[in-house]
């Protein structure tokens, strides 16, 4: 039972509801460096409006002669066409716009709520975990920055908990058509209408498919394009809108349907070894669904523009690839095992997608900055820290994987954002817990239903998944989102203006006197 439910009022937590703007120097430098060559040609167009402006109709006249002239008429054909058939060639290989008409996250219903109380009486109960295990596990909630409201299946919510097949299909059903029926509702799109079909779920893959069991319920047409992606962790979210980005470019006037979810009930941890305990007590019940499209008539009525996808792989090292590790333990127990080095394969990971990704969306203010420390301390040994980009000029709002408390502190610091730029994703872990690769999506949710996104802001969206792999997806708004439009398909409409809340360091588990 949440909180609200409980009838406890949440702690307000005061965030500003204003981004913090950068100071009035770092401001006018920026400005002057973006509209640098604005100054440097302004005074060569002045130069040519005069000399334009004093052409008297006699030298038209010259002009129009000696272009018509038969020495000169089929060298301007030749040039005529030349440019056409340049122009025609890029037209015809640029990449098709990709357009998100809008995503729907899944709900689960009260029964599946479960508190810090809940959660523990659930592992006490289970009679598998030693005392020193169940003390590990209390440490880890109090400090995890989870709050009373997040969400198991039923099959680890029963007394005694009933883990199998059927128990996990009816999770993924309820989770998958749950987020699709939203979507669908909202767009007003056929099913029949879907020539794309992307589902990604990292931990459960049944035959037939996830995104078969899509197929088969909402009675697609039978040239549907349809994969199904398993083991790529909590990045495989983005790792899907790039799959399906690439397919569009393919099938033309076509809508692709990503679903992003991971399934608990089969992969509960019943076990001791402490490495694998860590996923018990972070990961919860959710999903997204989203809708994408490459029909420019849709540009009117979507969402978003994607911009960019960046992907980068660390799995040729050996660290980085057993980092996040799924195995048995001593005791024959499957599970996923987290390594102390995760931290510091994750902030390798970060530096490398960044580097790719930052030419990219970075103004040249801040590239200038760059290489220039990059220059003073390579070239000239000058004892300097190295320089970074603030990625604050390059995006409006950020969408971090809520993949725990150390992951979020950890990107706070290195990418020196604001409590306010965090706020999507700390809220996110404390309502809705990790789940998986949906969480951005939650995030993204979470921004708009706090009516913050307006035509022309740029969403950053980043994901680490085992591997072990740091993705990117650069969104644009094509309008502004209005929160009292979203009811329906956006999970935290009904309940924003409780958030965001104040999340102590440490929230102590209440022990039943039983």
């Amino acid at each position: 039972m949440s909180s609200a439910a409980a009838g406890i009022k949440p702690q307000q937590h005061k965030a500003p509801h204003r981004p913090p703007r950068p100071g009035y120097i770092k401001l006018l430098y920026h400005k002057a460096i973006s509209n640098a060559l604005y100054f440097l040609l302004a005074p060569i167009l002045s130069f040519f409006s005069l000399r334009l402006s004093r052409l008297t109709a006699a030298d038209l006249a010259m002009a129009s002669d000696y272009l018509l002239a038969d020495s000169t008429l089929p060298l301007a054909l030749s040039l005529l066409s030349v440019a056409v058939a340049l122009i025609a060639a890029y037209l015809s290989r640029r990449p098709r716009p990709v357009y998100l008409l809008d995503f729907a996250c899944y709900k689960p219903g009260p029964s599946h709520t479960v508190t810090r109380e809940t959660f523990m009486a659930q592992s006490t109960a289970a009679g598998v975990f030693t005392d020193d295990n169940l003390a590990f596990q209390r440490k880890i909630l109090e400090r995890s920055g989870l709050g009373q409201g997040t969400y198991f299946p039923a099959a680890v919510l029963n007394s005694p908990p009933n883990p199998c097949m059927a128990e996990a299909r009816r999770e993924a059903e309820a989770v998958m058509f749950g987020a699709i029926d939203a979507l669908l509702h909202k767009t007003g799109v056929r099913a029949r209408d879907i020539g794309v079909v992307v589902v990604n779920c990292s931990l459960f893959n049944p035959t037939p498919s996830l995104s078969a069991m899509v197929v088969n319920h909402y009675k697609l047409r039978g040239n549907v394009a349809s994969y199904n992606l398993g083991g790529m962790g909590c990045s495989a979210g983005l790792i899907s809108i790039d799959l399906a980005k690439q397919l569009l470019q393919v099938h033309r006037n076509s809508y692709a349907l990503v679903v992003s979810m991971e399934n608990i009930t089969l992969n509960w941890y019943w076990g001791n070894d402490r490495s694998m305990l860590m996923s018990n007590c972070l990961f919860r019940m959710g999903g997204a669904a989203i809708l994408l499209s490459n029909r420019r008539a849709d540009r009117r009525i979507s969402k978003y523009q994607l911009v960019h996808t960046v992907r980068t792989h660390h799995g040729a090292d050996d660290r980085a690839y057993r980092c996040v590790f799924q195995e048995e333990d001593k005791a024959g127990r499957v599970g996923v095992a987290l390594s102390k080095d995760l931290m510091a394969v994750a902030g390798e990971a970060l530096k490398t997608n960044i580097t790719t990704l930052g030419p990219l969306v970075l103004p040249m203010s801040e590239q200038v900055l760059f290489l220039a420390s990059l220059i003073g301390k390579k070239i000239f040994g000058l004892k300097i820290r190295p320089y970074i980009p603030d990625f604050k000029m390059a995006f409006e709002h950020f969408c971090i994987h809520a993949g725990g408390r150390a992951v979020l502190d950890t990107i706070e610091k290195n990418l020196e954002l604001s409590e306010w730029h965090m706020e999507p994703s700390r809220m996110t872990l404390n309502r809705w817990g990790n789940t998986s690769s949906s969480s951005l999506w939650y995030e993204l949710a979470y921004t708009e239903a706090k009516g913050r996104v307006r035509r022309g802001h740029r969403a950053w969206q980043i994901a680490f998944g085992s591997g072990f792999k740091c993705n990117s997806a650069v969104w644009r708004a094509l309008r502004d989102i209005v929160p009292e439009q979203e009811a329906g398909s956006n999970p935290w409409v009904e309940e924003i203006d409780r958030f965001p809340v104040e999340v102590p360091k440490v929230e102590s588990v209440l022990v039943s006197s039983s």
